[in-house]
């Protein structure tokens, strides 16, 4: 991506124009130092943006550097440090709710007629359930609102 300052408003391009000034033609596939005699800078993003925690900074130009750049913003979350977590706790329980949901009916079955739960069935479902008390001590063992935010568990 490139930016220019165009009388104090910079505007941004996700492709550089193929037309340019009285460059009629071909001003997409000029060099970065070309591009910069037109005023055309590369933008710079810190490398740990994560849109989950962070915002950007508004566009500005970094003379030192020759880069326009957005700087981290950290995210202001509205909701507890302890909401966070029953929320989070709460998403992943649904996700393992949804995974027993799948063999439920060995367990009606059996409360119905007593037929056996098969044994590896028994053994994921006290895989899930073990694995969603893990998930809970987890989450609530963090201490910060990133670290809840950004907290992730692949189910098996």
């Amino acid at each position: 991506m490139k930016a220019i300052n165009i009388n104090g408003e910079i505007k941004q391009y996700s492709s550089v124009p193929k037309s340019w000034g009285n460059v009629i033609g071909g001003f997409h596939l000029l060099s970065d130092s070309d591009l910069q005699s037109y005023g055309f800078y590369d933008i710079e993003i810190p490398a740990d943006y994560n849109d989950s925690i962070h915002t950007l900074s508004d566009l500005y130009f970094d003379e030192a550097n020759n880069v326009f750049k957005r700087d981290l913003v950290d995210k202001t979350f509205t909701e507890t440090l302890d909401e966070l977590k029953q929320n989070r706790i709460a998403n992943y329980k649904d996700e393992i709710n949804d995974r027993l949901k799948n063999t439920d009916w060995y367990v009606v079955r059996n409360a119905e007629t007593g037929a056996e739960i098969p044994a590896n069935i028994t053994t994921e479902r006290a895989d899930y359930r073990a694995e969603s008390v893990t998930i809970e001590n987890e989450i609530n063992a963090l201490s910060t609102k990133q670290e809840v935010v950004l907290y992730e568990h692949l189910i098996d």
